[in-house]
């Protein structure tokens, strides 16, 4: 039951974090910088504030008492996530949209699922890093083999995805991929590598807080909260992440203003907030929907992290379905309409790709649960 609930709360994380920018099509007559740091207030701030107050005992408490590495270490992690998200944008400018998002992802999937697994097999490292899973214990069991080969699979409904995505722009005559006049290989990937490296992070800051979640679910166990369960000595308390989120946040909240404020007072766009001929109840409320949206996806992903554990599997669900839900709103929105054959059943074949990549990792869930204990 575990492993279908943390299926479904990744799936429900998912299914947020690839539909949360759609309200940003609605707002109308704002900058850039303006409706993204509008949004972020909601992402970064307001949310992970409400979900701590709401579902953390003495959440002031447990920050105070955490040792300042605790605290440091996850900030950093936020810090480096965050200049992953902004350099995001550079990264699909040079590559454009499919190439781009196929690289991003695809670098971000495999080193927020490898990552930390490989380093812990690294002497000298292993002993600074937060414990779990080691590469050689993955490869080392049958259900790790499973695993890896669902990461393997994902990769390939990915690049699958990315090359549909290039066919589809030359099948309706698109010299260049949306805005990308400036379309340069070279460039793009050395920014999409650094992108997808840094936005992995979020994954390393979740491990880099655990001693905060051990203790908000304790202090759960101990008042009796809802939403604990227990498998044998060991209790989890469904929302026990959101304490990590807040931290982790906090950085990415620290790089994103001081690059929006950057932005605004280079292009003279503060008045945007308050421009009367801009729709600005609505855009304030798109903005919002668009923030709230966007917490949602790790406020489930902390979910789904108490039923099967943060680690390779987790992450690699994640961004499994946040691909597909990408790729739903592309079918919904009509952009493939009017390709070629080939390119169409391309993009069903990555999607079916990454779907059976989600079923892998659920098998080895389900098969070896001695894995939710690791990620």
């Amino acid at each position: 039951m575990n492993v279908i609930l943390g299926i479904l709360f990744h799936s429900l994380g998912g299914g947020a974090s690839g539909s949360w920018y759609m309200p940003y099509n609605w707002v109308k007559k704002w900058r850039w910088e303006i409706y993204w740091i509008t949004g972020g207030i909601f992402s970064w701030l307001i949310m992970p504030f409400l979900a701590v107050i709401f579902t953390i005992p003495d959440w002031q408490g447990i920050i105070q008492a955490s040792g300042g590495s605790v605290i440091r270490n996850t900030y950093i992690m936020g810090l480096l996530w965050g200049i992953g998200g902004l350099t995001y944008g550079l990264a699909i400018r040079y590559l454009g949209m499919s190439l781009g998002n196929s690289v991003l992802l695809g670098i971000t999937s495999v080193v927020g699922s490898l990552g930390l697994p490989v380093l812990r097999d690294i002497p000298g490292v292993a002993e600074i890093i937060p414990g779990g899973l080691a590469f050689t214990d993955l490869f080392g069991s049958t259900g790790g083999r499973i695993v890896l080969l669902g990461i393997a699979i994902l990769l390939a409904g990915i690049i699958l995805s990315g090359r549909a995505g290039i066919r589809k722009d030359k099948d309706l005559g698109h010299v260049k991929e949306g805005v990308n006049s400036e379309f340069s290989l070279s460039k793009g990937l050395m920014i999409a590598i650094v992108s997808g490296v840094l936005s992995a992070f979020f994954s390393f800051g979740i491990d880099a807080g655990k001693e905060m979640a051990a203790t908000a679910r304790a202090l759960a166990v101990e008042q009796n909260y809802s939403f604990i369960t227990q498998d044998g000595a060991n209790f989890k308390y469904l929302f026990e992440n959101n304490i990590i989120f807040f931290v982790i946040l906090w950085g990415g909240l620290t790089t994103n203003v001081i690059w929006t404020t950057a932005l605004i007072l280079k292009n003279k766009t503060g008045g945007d907030f308050t421009d009367k001929k801009a729709p600005l109840l609505s855009n304030y409320l798109f903005c919002a929907l668009a923030g709230t949206t966007w917490f949602l996806q790790f406020f489930f992903y902390g979910m789904g992290e108490t039923k099967i554990g943060n680690g390779a599997s987790s992450w690699t669900l994640h961004m499994a379905t946040i691909i597909l839900t990408a790729n739903l709103w592309g079918f919904y929105r009509k952009e493939w309409k009017g390709v070629s054959k080939k390119t169409y059943n391309m993009i069903l074949m990555g999607i079916g790709a990454i779907l059976l990549s989600v079923i892998v990792i659920g098998v080895a869930k389900w098969l070896y649960p001695e894995l939710n204990a690791l990620g």
